[in-house]
């Protein structure tokens, strides 16, 4: 892995979004993980999870990823899809690294599932979208946690119809040893009252697979969600939440609040 032709994209927010120390990340991800509730026997297909900086949303992803236990040895494929903060573009942006760096260790990049993806018109290489983007990112230590032997397929999601993406997730759904992670979190800077009024809307939507009710202010990785919620309806499977909040709830005041939630589908 010291090959001189090797690319890694090296960790661009920890320290802002999470700890850059890597005992002091694995004890706040530890303790999310420990005060998540959630329990379950299902296998998750696909989880969405918010991805803001960790003592805003950090408790909501651990109630998602919590349900990864059982299975953690099985899972071997991760599918990531979040919206892009950073630089506009059409389409759906793969990578060209080798691997995803984090202060817990690197992340085996899938080039076989990336360049199956790229034949799609819709999906090309550009390593731009993700230099900064932090959607995907703070999933990373989550999943390493979680996970014990993985390969990434990290996907940035640009301006997208929900039609193209699940198109491009069909076609690399895989089986049980896949998992889809979509990150997004939900209503941005509203007061606390009306934030849970408007997520809880969003999450009825989401629970009941109609991407036509989600817009951009409900949902910032509206265009990965509608995609997965999309194929879910195809494909006739279900979801559920597992956890709603907003930033009033975890790390912030309730003047002004975004919204968390986490969701499985099954």
């Amino acid at each position: 892995m010291s090959d001189a032709n090797t690319i890694i994209r090296p960790a661009a927010v920890s320290g802002m979004f999470y700890s850059a120390d890597p005992n002091q990340l694995q004890s706040d991800i530890s303790r999310y993980l420990q005060q998540a509730k959630t329990e379950s026997d299902l296998m998750p297909k696909a989880i969405i999870v918010p991805h803001a900086g960790y003592i805003y949303s950090g408790p909501i992803a651990a109630s998602a990823y919590k349900l990864l236990q059982p299975t953690k040895h099985l899972i071997k494929q991760v599918i990531l899809l979040g919206p892009s903060h950073r630089v506009a573009f059409r389409g759906i942006a793969t990578s060209n690294a080798d691997y995803f760096s984090t202060p817990l260790g690197n992340i085996k990049i899938n080039r076989t599932l990336c360049h199956q993806a790229e034949t799609f018109d819709f999906v090309q290489a550009n390593d731009a979208a993700h230099a900064q983007e932090h959607s995907l990112e703070v999933q990373l230590p989550f999943l390493q946690n979680m996970l014990d032997d993985f390969e990434l397929t990290p996907l940035v999601v640009g301006d997208c119809a929900a039609q193209d993406v699940a198109k491009l997730l069909d076609s690399i759904w895989g089986k049980s040893d896949t998992l889809i992670v979509i990150s997004s979190d939900l209503s941005h800077y509203h007061n606390y009252f009306t934030a849970q009024q408007l997520d809880q809307k969003t999450s009825l939507a989401i629970e009941s697979c109609q991407p036509e009710n989600i817009s951009y202010e409900d949902a910032c990785g509206r265009a990965p969600l509608n995609g997965l919620l999309t194929l879910t309806k195809q494909k006739h499977l279900s979801i559920d939440t597992i956890d709603l909040r907003n930033s009033g709830d975890t790390a912030g005041d309730k003047e002004r609040v975004v919204g968390y939630g986490a969701y499985v589908v099954h």
